[in-house]
């Protein structure tokens, strides 16, 4: 049985494949484009799963659409006639492309597949979820539980902004639902508007933004903006918001509340006020999804828990449910985010549609690391490296981890490109770039140098997993860097600075043996590294803490901002020769910047759109 997944038409669109129930490949379509958030139909993600499964379109037996375009139709028409005439500009500009297209996805999608293969998908093939049934499924199904509580939670799907089900063996049964207008993530995009972030993709900035400010204005949200009941539900005063029928998520409402307008992008900086607004904001988000956590586990008696959704990428928040609430297990999907849905979509199917039995995963759970992507052998890193004009060296194995174990002891930033491509927002060793976490400059150079990206912004530790306690307060493996957890008080130097301090001030103050990855509230974005999941990066943090005694790289992704995150050889060379990384290592091939060509460097980072 073979079942294609799909998510598309709004941000970050994906495909994913099982073959018999098990998950076989997986990708998120801008990562083929190199078009960041690409909401297009994935045909290149759909080519790339059926290349990996060794089959063709029209021997799948089902395509799943991981939500109900018309469901989400009639939620808009609803919304423009409750706010009537106040939406009208917004219906006006809305109707047309609705009645042109999105209306009848059936129809377009059954088009697009029958593109890439003529045989295509009959239309009886073609299934549709819902966007919280595919969210739920893609947090409960790989998990390692047998039975758990499940949350979803993120801006909005077709009615729901938040969702709680039930997962035992094979059901998945819905219980709760929490509906538009009021929504957890609706209410962090409107802020990071706010804020002047761009929406949809600033929002882990507010979250990185938010440890430099204090919580003053928490009462302004409770007292005005949140209605927070004493189960974790809530509504949300819409005169301050704009989402329901305008083309902004705010209101001028909002800035007379906080009492100054909107930050206007880039163009102005960032004040205390901004950051104080910023820790108001996630100190609220913390807090309602506390609350609601543990008034669930009450409710249904349950003490595993699974999340999906765009809010379960708030890693501050998850490491506070891990920390305060007594669950005894906490799993979360690695691809939260509406990317998650297309495995979530085909997961769904395959055991709530065609009532497939479930098979818990053995010891971890059966995302195999997200490492689901393409990958490409050594003979073809060389081959497409030699195309495109690099010079490199050919190691064996023991050799190579040597080299670059060296090399970061050396101080330099290190590009790694080894194995599948990671599915999800997270570079989780795959394609990473790497650094030596003790260095007290690393964190700037990365930002300024690499990334090109705000210099406030912190960078996650991977961990050998077996070394992980003694260098951060948390027991036990986080893979997927979703869990924020506070740097072990041995290895924590100095005192935080004060609020009140300038930004640099703060950014710049040493508080531990591994500055690079330790913010300013002493927390840190954890990743821990296992022989089994990822035995080349294993072997490199082993080589790294033989050579220095720390087992703690920073791990960053392989981009720089406002790019996907690198693909092909050939995407993690451009990438290498666009910035300051030192050194590149794909496969076993070395390459140093000083041996490259100068006429191959590139300027490509001004012509790709902020993130």
């Amino acid at each position: 049985m073979k079942i294609l997944g799909l998510s598309a038409f709004y941000h970050d669109s994906a495909a994913a494949l099982l073959v018999d129930g098990k998950i076989i490949a997986a990708a998120q379509e801008e990562r083929f484009t190199r078009k960041k958030f690409d909401p297009g139909f994935p045909k290149q993600a759909i080519r790339f799963c059926l290349d990996r499964a060794g089959c063709d379109l029209s021997e799948i037996d089902h395509v799943v659409f991981h939500e109900k375009p018309l469901a989400k139709f009639e939620r808009m028409m609803r919304s423009f006639a409750d706010f009537a005439p106040r939406g009208f500009w917004a219906f006006r500009q809305a109707m047309p492309l609705w009645l042109g297209s999105k209306l009848w996805q059936k129809r377009q999608i059954l088009a697009e597949l029958a593109a890439i293969d003529p045989a295509g998908v009959q239309s009886g093939k073609l299934l549709f979820a819902e966007h919280h049934q595919s969210h739920a499924a893609s947090a409960f199904y790989p998990s390692p539980f047998e039975e758990a509580l499940v949350l979803t939670l993120d801006g909005v799907g077709e009615w729901a902004t938040g969702s709680v089900c039930l997962g035992r063996g094979s059901d998945l049964l819905p219980e709760l639902e929490l509906d538009f207008p009021n929504s957890l993530g609706l209410l962090y995009t409107a802020i990071t508007q706010y804020l002047g972030f761009k929406v949809l993709s600033g929002e882990y900035k507010v979250m990185g933004l938010a440890p430099y400010g204090e919580p003053r204005f928490r009462d302004l949200f409770f007292d005005h903006l949140v209605d927070l009941k004493e189960d974790g539900s809530f509504s949300l005063d819409q005169r301050y918001f704009d989402y329901c029928v305008g083309q902004s998520m705010i209101s001028d409402d909002l800035s007379d509340l906080f009492g100054q307008p909107a930050r206007r992008g880039e163009a102005e900086p960032l004040t205390q006020f901004h950051m104080d607004v910023a820790a108001s904001l996630q100190v609220v988000t913390e807090e309602i999804v506390l609350r609601m956590v543990r008034s669930l586990m009450r409710r249904f008696d349950q003490r595993n828990l699974c999340l999906a959704g765009g809010v379960a990428l708030n890693c501050v928040a998850n490491g506070r449910i891990l920390r305060e609430t007594g669950i005894d297990g906490l799993w979360i999907q690695p691809a939260a985010g509406d990317a998650g849905c297309a495995l979530g979509a085909a997961l769904a199917a395959h055991h709530q549609h065609l009532g497939q039995p479930r098979v818990v995963a053995t010891g971890r759970d059966a995302m195999q690391g997200a490492y689901l992507g393409p990958d490409y052998a050594q003979s073809e890193i060389e081959d497409r490296l030699t195309a495109v004009g690099a010079s490199f060296e050919a190691l064996d194995d023991e050799a190579t981890i040597a080299r670059v174990a060296e090399a970061l002891e050396a101080g330099k930033a290190v590009g790694w490109f080894q194995g599948r491509m990671e599915f999800g927002p997270r570079a989780l060793g795959a394609r990473s770039i790497l650094a030596d976490a003790r260095s007290e400059a690393m964190q700037k150079v990365l930002n300024l140098k690499v990334k090109n990206r705000e210099s406030f912004r912190p960078f996650a530790p991977v961990v050998l997993e077996e070394d992980a306690s003694d260098w951060f307060e948390h027991q036990g493996e986080s893979p997927y860097m979703l869990i924020t957890a506070p740097v072990h008080q041995s290895q924590r130097r100095g005192a935080p600075g004060d609020a009140g301090e300038d930004l640099m001030t703060r950014l710049n103050q040493v508080r531990s043996t591994i500055p690079a990855v330790t913010h300013v509230d002493y927390s840190a974005r954890l990743q821990t590294v296992s022989l089994r999941t990822n035995p080349a990066l294993h072997r490199l943090l082993s080589a790294f803490k033989h050579r220095t005694g720390c087992p703690v790289l920073v791990n960053t992704s392989f981009n720089v901002r406002g790019e996907p995150i690198v693909c092909t050889p050939e995407d993690a060379f451009r990438c290498f020769m666009g910035t300051e990384i030192d050194v590149l290592v794909a496969g076993n091939c070395i390459l140093e910047k000083e041996a490259q060509d100068p006429a191959l460097r590139l300027d490509y980072k001004s012509a790709l759109e902020p993130d």
